[in-house]
């Protein structure tokens, strides 16, 4: 493993430590880049240190509610990505102060620093009128981010797949203990997955100062397909039949409201609100050239990756291999 040398350059990547970071965090050190984790507990990072060279990747503490951390984390970098997001507020991780206050700290020590190259990540269905507080703290933070730094890349991913994500994964580890799967407002809400390292590479590029600045960049994959659509390809891939349950919007809403004070609560209000958007690429991003295709990157589907991940929630895992049912 070779030692990480002082002529590499520096990127201080926000959020590291997550599903997404993670695989930020590979692409760029294969392209030679020095990297620092910022996170809120980087004793949980250090997952991401063998994906580099010796030396090559830090963790280091960093919470974007304190403005301190966040200058320090930036002090000396050549570039800098804000990954951090959150579905759901917990105590003073609200998405006020995470998505719009967050994303602001940010590119104000950015600029404060004299860094020039700064990538958000925010998510297709940012909308200031939304009514979703999630999407409208989204829209929030974009705008802090151009307004403060005008040359920023912005990434709107869609829903994102992986090995390690919190969309698949959870409806398979659902689908093997239950025998009925709820498809809220019906599952006609339109998405567009998009593949982890496709969201990785689009980064690391912009990163790298490849993609024009000042943009909002809409990613998602080659496919649009109903919610239902993607649970039935789950269960075809696992081999598991279910029955899905169509459960309204309002019905959605309700229960998610009873239950939002439990510990990891699975669906909240505010997630039923985004469900009703959906979020699937504008005719406006394709119109203009932001997009994947724009950047030169072709999106991988949604079935090629499904396999690979997806096999341990079949009845008897990768060894199941008579295409017994359950």
């Amino acid at each position: 493993m070779p030692l990480v040398r002082e002529e590499q350059p520096i990127v201080t990547i926000f959020g590291a430590s997550g599903f997404l970071g993670r695989h930020v965090v590979r692409a760029l050190a294969r392209r030679g880049w020095r990297i620092r984790a910022a996170c809120r507990r980087p004793d949980l990072a250090t997952h991401l240190q063998p994906l580099g060279g010796v030396g090559q990747i830090m963790p280091m503490q960093a919470n974007l509610r304190y403005r301190a951390s966040v200058d320090r984390a930036v002090s000396g970098a050549d570039a800098v990505v804000n990954l951090v997001g959150i579905l759901s507020a917990s105590g003073r991780q609200t998405h006020a102060a995470v998505q719009a206050f967050g994303a602001r700290a940010v590119a104000e020590a950015t600029a404060a620093a004299g860094i020039s190259r700064l990538v958000h990540v925010s998510a297709i269905g940012a909308d200031a009128a939304s009514g979703s507080v999630y999407a409208r703290t989204k829209a929030a933070g974009e705008a802090a981010v151009l307004d403060v730094v005008p040359d920023a890349v912005v990434l709107r991913p869609s829903v994102v797949f992986g090995p390690e994500d919190h969309f698949i994964n959870l409806f398979g580890e659902l689908a093997a203990r239950s025998p009925v799967l709820p498809l809220i407002g019906g599952g006609l809400t339109l998405l567009q997955p998009v593949f982890v390292s496709d969201v990785a590479e689009a980064i690391a590029r912009a990163v790298e100062g490849r993609i024009t600045g000042g943009r909002v960049y809409e990613l998602g994959g080659p496919e649009v397909l109903t919610f239902r659509a993607v649970i039935e390809r789950l269960l075809a891939e696992t081999g598991r039949r279910r029955r899905l349950l169509t459960v309204p919007f309002g019905l959605a809403a309700l229960v998610a409201r009873l239950t939002a004070w439990l510990p990891g609560a699975p669906l909240t209000p505010d997630q039923v609100e985004l469900l009703k958007a959906g979020s699937v690429v504008s005719a406006a991003a394709i119109g203009e050239g932001r997009t994947f295709e724009a950047l030169g990157i072709a999106p991988t589907s949604l079935g090629v990756v499904l396999p690979e991940y997806a096999v341990r929630f079949r009845p008897h895992g990768q060894y199941d291999r008579d295409g017994a049912t359950a």
